[in-house]
């Protein structure tokens, strides 16, 4: 039988002369005959019909009356259309009730419009799964009106992106990042959010492009989209600061160097074009070492014109998206609460949005005998020498075991329990200056008895964090690079020197699927502060004890003699002797002498922290 056209739209001029509909009677795809109410924000609908007559009987048994109302928020809708005319499936009943009562459910034929959306899981708060509802009626009219008044709702919400460019790695963890993305690319589609999509065909290739795109292109996007690993968003999260971000040194004690060497007026971070990091073989993994840049014109400016407007920090109109399909995928846990695609496309899709803290860490020498020539990078999660270093070195060795060579490195790298002689310098900051940022009761460094079962009391960064949430404030365009403490003479210097274990610097918790509460539970997206953690030279068992305590729920990781946790803005590194590499958001990075500084809210995210 042939039907009139469905396009899902109709003539303003005959939608205009219709009253709005507010209340309809439809049917709902495997549910029934049921109420549809238009609300101001979203819908519902109550069941009209029960399954089966109210508290009827049949063989002593006893079926109680299904009617219940439902409803979705237009906030957690991102598409709706018109699907034609097709079959709307009777109620779903069980097979026993359907044997006992001779139940027959007929199954019809209408015009039908679907509303997609999300829904958070029944288990887990923090992942969304995504809802789909199918509504019927025999009249097209109808349905098209229905359409148009949740399509103009829709478009009342506000920040929900409609171009975005997107990198997909495609090796990147066990290689499913293509596969990853072609399962999400449809829901993008059907909320009209147009998408560039590169997949990349070698190390670097990211950074390359997001270093030389022109900023009048970029600000055409509403934001940038990462397929892959904590890694692979490092490499696009330099490529994109590379060019545009102008900032100071990190603040130093006054004898780290020559005070003319780490003051210098602002700066811009354009790489080298010298061998400075530690390259992989191969694009098997998101976390193989970044290339540099080929765009270098070799004046250390990339290679984009001056007419190109400026790029302002912190940034209100380009935010990062992240779907993971990584090896660990700490980042999109600790921003997102879950590490699955749809949860991640439902922040992205519907325009969330959480400030991110960014460190700067500026290399002065890659080795002891080297020249000073300061090298900027950024991470977004965590900086680590000694043992976390070694297990990404360790790791290359091993690429063809995919993933689980982690675990493998992780292990052979703790047998070996090689230990690492420097000297750390870090801002001293009050307990009070911390408590007024994010938390109540923690002091800015802890130095604990060999093991304590006391817990401080933890703030634990949430979804909707009155920390996270509040944009960072500035007096001028010109403050917003600044750090709190980046002012000469405002600031105390502390410092431990030794052998260590390991050196650590957190952004955020690093909360992943091995360490449930990260390596810092109580660790904020946006607060201005990094958490440096000190794991002295101690013996096997103990350290063992250390890293159990990290991977226990609620653990106590820092309460060990040998441990020291301070709560800084800025810190120093410098070597002796027998050296490591550090690991920046899994990217392995040489330094023998380097500076780091943390800048609030640098950028923003599809995100909202979170719900745990």
């Amino acid at each position: 039988m042939e039907r009139d056209d469905v396009d899902g739209s109709l003539p303003h001029s005959q939608l205009d002369s219709q009253p709005s509909i507010l209340s309809c009677t439809l049917s709902l795809d495997h549910v029934g005959q049921v109420c549809l109410n238009f609300n101001s924000d979203g819908l519902s609908w109550t069941l009209l019909e029960p399954l089966d007559n109210d508290d009827s009987t049949c063989l002593c048994i006893k079926f109680a009356s299904k009617v219940a109302t439902t409803d979705i928020k237009f906030s957690d809708v991102y598409a709706v259309e018109l699907i034609g005319y097709g079959v709307i499936h009777g109620p779903n009943v069980s097979n026993a009730r359907r044997c006992l009562k001779g139940h027959r459910e007929h199954d019809s034929e209408s015009y039908r419009f679907t509303v997609h959306g999300f829904q958070s899981s029944k288990t887990l708060p923090s992942v969304h799964v995504l809802a789909t509802y199918t509504f019927g009626h025999k009249d097209l009219h109808i349905c098209q009106m229905w359409v148009h008044q949740i399509n103009a709702s829709l478009d009342l919400q506000q920040g929900r992106p409609k171009n975005l460019l997107v990198f997909v790695h495609p090796m990147s963890g066990k290689g499913n990042g293509c596969k990853t993305w072609d399962s999400v690319s449809p829901i993008f589609s059907r909320a009209k959010v147009k998408t560039k999509v590169i997949v990349t065909e070698r190390a670097g290739h990211a950074y390359d492009m997001m270093a030389t795109i022109g900023n009048k292109e970029l600000i055409t996007y509403d934001g940038v989209i990462a397929v892959g690993g904590d890694g692979f968003f490092n490499e696009i999260l330099n490529g994109f600061l590379s060019s545009r971000h102008k900032a100071p040194y990190p603040p130093t004690p006054s004898d780290f160097l020559d005070s003319a060497s780490c003051n210098e007026s602002l700066i811009v971070n354009d790489p080298d074009p010298s061998d400075t990091i530690i390259e992989a073989s191969s694009q098997n993994n998101e976390q193989s070492p970044l290339l540099l840049s080929s765009s270098d014109n070799g004046s250390g400016v990339s290679n984009i014109t001056d007419q190109e407007p400026e790029f302002s920090f912190p940034s209100e109109h380009l935010r990062f998206g992240l779907i993971p399909a990584g090896s660990t995928d700490a980042i999109v846990m600790c921003t997102t609460g879950a590490r699955d695609p749809i949860t991640s496309v439902f922040h992205i899709v519907l325009g969330k949005r959480v400030w991110l803290d960014v460190a700067q860490v500026v290399r002065w020498k890659t080795e002891t005998t080297s020249k000073v020539e300061p090298y900027v990078r950024y991470a977004a999660s965590f900086a680590g020498y000694g043992f976390y270093g070694d297990v990404i070195t360790e790791s290359e060795k091993y690429r063809w075991m995919g993933p689980k060579r982690y675990d493998y490195a992780g292990t052979r790298v703790f047998l070996k329990h090689r230990s690492y002689q420097a000297e750390i310098a870090y801002i001293d900051v009050k307990s009070e200056e911390i408590n007024s940022t994010s938390e109540k009761g923690n002091v800015g460094g802890r130095k604990r008895p060999f093991w304590s079962s006391n817990k401080s009391e933890k703030v634990i960064c949430r979804a909707n964090c009155k920390v996270c949430c509040s944009k960072p404030t500035h007096g001028s365009p010109d403050d917003s690079c600044m750090t709190p403490y980046s002012q000469a003479g405002e600031t105390k210097w502390s410092s431990s020197k030794g052998k260590f274990l390991s050196v650590g610097a957190a952004v955020i918790s690093n909360r992943n699927e091995k360490a449930p509460d990260g390596l810092v539970a109580d660790a904020h997206l946006s607060d201005g502060f990094l958490h440096l953690i000190l794991i002295k030279d101690c013996s096997h068992a103990l350290y063992l004890w250390h890293l159990t305590q990290l991977a226990k729920k609620g653990g106590n990781p820092f309460d060990f003699k040998f441990v020291e946790h301070h709560k800084t803005p800025a810190f120093t590194f410098t070597s002796s002797g027998n050296e490591s590499v550090w690991n920046l958001d899994g990217e392995a990075f040489q330094a023998h002498q380097l500076s780091a500084q943390v800048f609030r809210g640098l950028i923003s995210l599809f995100a909202t922290g979170p719900e745990v």
